[in-house]
């Protein structure tokens, strides 16, 4: 398996490359084109990432929320942020949250409560104004619970679930979650990126896939709970675009990063060789829309980690989700995984949400089931249903609430209990 994705790997490249000639050629159809002098038309496109990359966040914070109540509160520090950036190069922002839950039962404690600073930015240091730019982006948080209180992301093994909720939510400190430099090329149509990245920015995406304004649960998230996901650290990857709507993404990021400790990265990257390799390719109706209107499918090896005892596996995650009159947005995913050291073997979620106005107030409901991975816990673990429903609510353009109620059927882990329920709230201080 992980040879097939670096000859991926190697194919993305290629045909990136002359995919983007053959992009050229066409716009210069009505001449003798010769792709070596085709011109690079300006290209205006969305970075092949989630809704919480760092320049996404920064666009939708700043410029697609739709607020219950207007101000203009805090209106001269926006203008003065797209001031700094459009003469500057320089875009930053930040927000702190909170998040509360509270089971039904556990055989160990049944609340949780914690919190989260997180500041980010991007400096765009070289660009020709033709879609090719050089782009330092970094983020920093400090992820903390309240007093003795267990964090949110700790909650779901505590009540006996194969599964996480709203795993952002530890305990863990400072850490430095992205460092890392974004190259666009070829007008845009090819994007590279290395440094200290999150690899949960650009695999297996799609618009509810953030756990801080999306769905609590990680079997609505990234790889579906069927994807061994590392920690932020280390990493490359490059993606692109075939033609307007295909595009193709891989890269390889370290197994065994630690944020909380990023000076130990170059230890782990360079000298253990444990790595988490993906590869995806996708389509999207336009790119202004990448993920929100995106069928893809990802591959995805891990390599055995020594310290970890964790085998090595692979797998394969599939996504499908659709903008419907901008309020309706169905989704359905799937995944399966072989060993690896993944929550779940075999996963399968469908759901919605619903916005009456684009950035507005969001209500959300999904289904997941899920079978435990047997390579990662016990053989023969009960096959677990998961339901989820939240609402969103956006009081302020800087400031959005969202409680949230989940049942579970059949948690793997906990014997005493064939059904539990989780109740949440989440709050959202964005600036």
């Amino acid at each position: 398996m992980k040879r097939i994705l670096f000859s991926l790997a190697f194919l993305l490249t290629t045909c990136l490359l002359q995919a983007d000639e053959m992009v050229d050629c066409e716009k210069n159809r009505d001449a003798d084109c010769d792709p070596q002098d085709a011109t690079i038309e300006p290209v205006i496109t969305r970075t092949l990432g989630g809704p919480d990359q760092v320049e996404n966040r920064l666009d939708i914070d700043s410029n697609q929320v739709t607020p219950m109540f207007p101000s203009d509160f805090a209106r001269g520090y926006f203008d003065w942020k797209d001031h700094i950036r459009e003469n500057n190069g320089i875009g930053f922002g930040g927000d702190y949250s909170f998040a509360y839950l509270k089971a039904s039962d556990s055989p160990g404690e049944d609340d949780a409560l914690g919190g989260m600073y997180r500041m980010f930015g991007t400096w765009e240091a070289i660009s020709d104004g033709k879609g090719n730019s050089g782009t330092l982006i970094w983020k920093v948080e400090h992820r903390h619970a309240y007093g003795s209180n267990l964090p949110p992301g700790n909650l779901g093994f505590e009540i006996g679930y194969v599964g996480l909720f709203l795993p952002p939510f530890s305990d863990q400190g400072t850490r430095l979650t992205n460092l890392y430099w974004r190259q666009r090329m070829k007008g845009g149509n090819l994007v590279f990126v290395g440094g200290f990245v999150d690899v949960t920015d650009y695999v297996d995406v799609y618009m509810l896939t953030s756990p801080w304004t999306g769905y609590f649960n990680f079997a609505f998230s990234t790889g579906s709970a069927s994807m061994p996901v590392p920690n932020e650290g280390l990493g490359l990857a490059l993606g692109g675009y075939l033609n307007d709507n295909f595009y193709m993404i891989a890269g390889f990021a370290d197994s065994n990063s630690d944020p909380h400790k990023p000076g130990d990265g170059f230890d782990t990257f360079f000298n253990d060789h444990e790595y988490f390799e993906h590869f995806e390719i996708g389509w999207n109706s336009t790119r202004e829309t990448a993920f929100l209107n995106n069928v893809h499918l990802t591959l995805w090896h891990a390599d055995k980690r020594e310290a970890a005892a964790t085998p090595d596996g692979w797998g394969a995650n599939i996504s499908f989700s659709r903008s419907l009159s901008e309020h309706w947005i169905p989704f359905i995913r799937a995944g399966y995984a072989k060993d690896g050291g993944s929550l779940l073997e075999k996963t399968l979620s469908a759901g919605f949400a619903y916005q009456t106005v684009p950035g507005g107030n969001q209500f959300g409901i999904a289904y997941n089931w899920g079978k435990p991975n047997k390579s990662t816990w016990v053989p023969d673990l009960e096959d677990q249903h998961t339901l989820e429903v939240f609402y969103r609510i956006q009081l302020w353009k800087e400031v959005a609430i969202t409680p949230d109620i989940q049942y579970l059927r059949n948690p793997a882990l906990n014997s005493g209990d064939d059904k539990l329920w989780v109740f949440g709230l989440r709050a959202r201080l964005a600036f």
